[in-house]
């Protein structure tokens, strides 16, 4: 995992991390909108759609042990796939239309340490999109050793609003395979910028 010797200028900054228990994700949120304040960003608010997500990819990622190549640490273009991607989104009410702007960013610490959750977001890769200010809501969910913290924007491609098309369990199973495609080249961008 990351070992993480803050700044001195961070030393003085006002974001403590809740230790992680029943609302570890709360706790979580909580701490990354501290980090944020001190940037003099806006704090993002929860955002249930992606939250639904978080979880969903959560319960993905719970059986894969956490290495130096998993996570916050795993280069991009190497990210695990989920064929299933399509059947996530749809478990949640979402389609690729309306989150494909949003940001995916699962970390793998063992035992969830709230010493190093949140190094693992506010010192990584993930950071970038961290202080980013088009990013103004997130969904965070858990299970096993692994977190997702899911960013929104408030643009209709990242909003995560629920997809009003039909109202069945699949709507955004419902895709042809060129979409199917898409989704994954959206995935896989959207994991790159995270070096930017």
């Amino acid at each position: 995992m990351i070992k993480f010797s803050p700044p001195a200028e961070m030393l003085t900054r006002s974001f403590s991390f809740h230790h992680l228990c029943a609302d570890q994700e709360d706790g979580l949120l909580q701490s990354i909108n501290n980090y944020r304040t001190s940037l003099n960003l806006t704090a993002l608010t929860k955002n249930d759609n992606a939250e639904c997500l978080a979880g969903e990819l959560a319960d993905q990622f719970k059986d894969q042990p956490c290495t130096y190549a998993t996570g916050s640490n795993t280069v991009p273009g190497t990210e695990t796939q989920f064929p299933n991607y399509p059947s996530l989104l749809a478990k949640c009410h979402l389609n690729v239309s309306n989150t494909r702007d949003g940001a995916l960013m699962p970390a793998c610490v063992p035992n969830l340490d709230p010493s190093l959750v949140l190094t693992n977001f506010t010192q990584t890769q993930y950071s970038g999109s961290l202080d980013d200010a088009k990013f103004t809501g997130a969904g965070i969910g858990s299970d096993g050793n692994w977190i997702v913290v899911v960013l929104t924007t408030s643009t209709p491609e990242g909003s995560f609003v629920t997809s009003k098309a039909d109202s069945s369990d699949y709507n955004a199973a419902n895709l042809t395979d060129k979409n199917i495609g898409l989704i994954y080249l959206l995935f896989l961008l959207t994991a790159s910028l995270f070096l930017l």
